[in-house]
């Protein structure tokens, strides 16, 4: 075979696998029936005790549910006495029960008179007519979310619910306030216990920036309940140590300038409420509490995700992390986090416009598998959308990861109508690698990842003893387009972010060699 002979057969070998790879990172999955429109404030769970069962809610009323781990859905609408309203939430308890919880607009009584959790024992196939949480009228409860202990702890299989008391819901008079209240479940959804309150300040009524809101509980290794909040203080955080039954004083996380509530372009309405979740994994980084939010520090036309994290059960918080990785002025917003329990490792998922104009909106994750210290950014959806602002865009989406799998889920909308998505992100490899990166036993190099990857990738190794250290890249001709790594190197695990912006799509292998050991792997480059 001549020169030119063997440059077209690899010329057509490379345009076949960028046409089959170019298609989508990671294939996206239509959750909702195409009839159902306008389904938003999106919520995602895997069920513990059989993962190819997948639970997932959206506004109003719907309910999907998957057998094949996220590959096909099934649909249907949750009816109640209590009445369906908005603000969904699914979870699964360690027993595989499935609970969704959400606001209430009865036929006899008042809407948002209580939260109302529904319980399905056969994975979301049916289900319950519900139990009324908090039912103290005239006052509103708005905004609740629910979780289960999943850990071996003496409150497992506990649920815990946080939400937001108004004393009249958008009541700008000054005597009426919010706070936040928490209720639990010894009987799997059976009966609730009296709310508790939790904030020792409370807001205004105006479901605005002094409102308090955004109660996301999370529940620690030892069966801790941890659970921060939004409002004229700033982000706010509180523990029970004893299973709910009591709370402790309010203990400051961070500023938020600009407030929760804050504009975006071509959104009804956003805000950047926090998210707390722990890490209840056997990692080195188990017990760890993360508080994850956006705001607009840096600008009205800037929104940003931010994180703090605390390993001493929530007494004192990190210095202030931000989570999207790029480098432009435009907006990241709506973020959702999840720590894997098997393996700790972090992923957020949120809206993203830097590689965008005007309104048009991506989805991207951002994954860390050191605790939060850094992050990597990925994009998750296979194509823009553009929003409209008319059109209620709901306040939130979700991710939910087991075991190496992720699922994330959002809301996109196409000629004015609104539709739910997920994708299936296999992190198995890099899953294996965060329960072994510690403690590595010999020369090992992982596939980069994201792998295909748009401009940027991580490529992490680990290494036995100390040994000096080279990382190249290489075109599919042989050539030596990039030096990464040229230094010596202690033994342990590492990483380093490849920029491959100056180089074109395409295949390229990267290697590492150390000492009198090399290594080579493919990647590619797709823009």
């Amino acid at each position: 075979m001549n020169k030119d002979v063997y440059r077209l057969v690899l010329i057509i070998v490379f345009l076949s696998m960028t046409f089959q790879l170019g298609r989508a990172q990671y294939p996206n999955i239509q959750v909702n029936n195409p009839l159902n429109y306008d389904p938003e404030e999106v919520t995602i769970a895997i069920n513990p005790t059989n993962p190819q069962n997948l639970a997932a809610g959206a506004n109003l009323k719907y309910y999907y549910y998957s057998t094949d781990g996220g590959q096909s859905w099934i649909q249907g609408q949750l009816s109640s006495s209590l009445g369906v309203y908005g603000d969904p939430c699914v979870n699964f308890d360690g027993e595989g029960n499935l609970y969704f919880g959400h606001l209430s607009n009865p036929v006899a009584g008042s809407w948002l008179d209580r939260i109302v959790v529904q319980k399905s024992e056969n994975g979301g196939a049916t289900w319950s007519g519900g139990s009324g949480i908090g039912l103290d009228p005239p006052k509103d409860q708005d905004k609740e979310w629910l979780v289960a202990d999943m850990t071996q702890s003496a409150f497992r299989n506990n649920l815990y619910i946080s939400w937001t008391e108004f004393d009249q819901y958008g009541s700008s008079n000054p005597l009426d306030s919010t706070r936040i209240l928490f209720s639990r479940s010894t009987d799997f959804g059976v009966t609730w216990s009296t709310p508790v309150r939790v904030s020792d300040h409370g807001g205004d009524a105006l479901d605005g920036d002094n409102t308090v809101e955004g109660a996301v509980p999370a529940v620690g290794p030892q069966g801790e309940v941890y659970i921060s909040w939004s409002g004229p203080l700033g982000i706010m955080f509180d523990k029970s140590l004893d299973g709910g039954v009591t709370f402790g004083r309010d203990i400051f996380v961070s500023d938020q300038p600009g407030g929760w509530d804050f504009a975006v372009s071509g959104i009804y309405r956003c805000n950047g409420l926090p998210i707390t979740l722990c890490d209840v994994s056997s990692s080195p980084f188990a017990g760890t509490i993360y508080v994850v939010w956006s705001d607009q520090r840096n600008g009205t036309t800037n929104t940003d995700v931010f994180m703090k994290k605390s390993s001493d059960g929530g007494q004192t918080w990190s210095d202030l992390k931000v989570i999207n990785d790029d480098s432009t002025s435009r907006h990241q917003f709506f973020p959702w986090a999840t720590v894997d329990p098997a393996t700790g490792n972090l992923y957020v998922v949120f809206y993203d416009r830097r590689n965008t104009s005007g309104d048009a909106t991506d989805v991207f994750a951002a994954r860390s598998t050191d605790g939060g210290e850094s992050f990597q950014n990925f994009q998750v959806s296979v194509s823009s959308f553009t929003p409209d602002s008319l059109i209620f865009f709901g306040d939130y989406i979700n991710i939910a990861a087991l075991d190496g799998m992720v699922y994330p889920i959002w809301m996109r909308m196409v000629g004015g109508d609104l539709s739910v998505w997920t994708a299936i992100i296999d992190d198995t490899p890099f899953a294996i690698a965060a329960a072994d990166k510690h403690i590595p036993g010999d020369f090992q190099l992982l596939q980069n990842y994201p792998n295909p990857f748009n401009n940027s990738t991580r490529i992490e190794y680990f290494l036995p003893s100390a040994q000096p250290v080279t990382i190249t890249i290489y075109d599919i001709l042989g050539n030596q387009v990039q030096s990464i790594i040229n230094q010596p190197q202690v033994a342990g695990s590492h990483s380093v972010d490849v920029n491959a912006a100056q180089l074109a799509s395409g295949v390229y292998y990267y290697t590492l060699r150390a000492g009198a050991y090399s290594f080579t792997r493919k990647m590619v480059l797709l823009k």
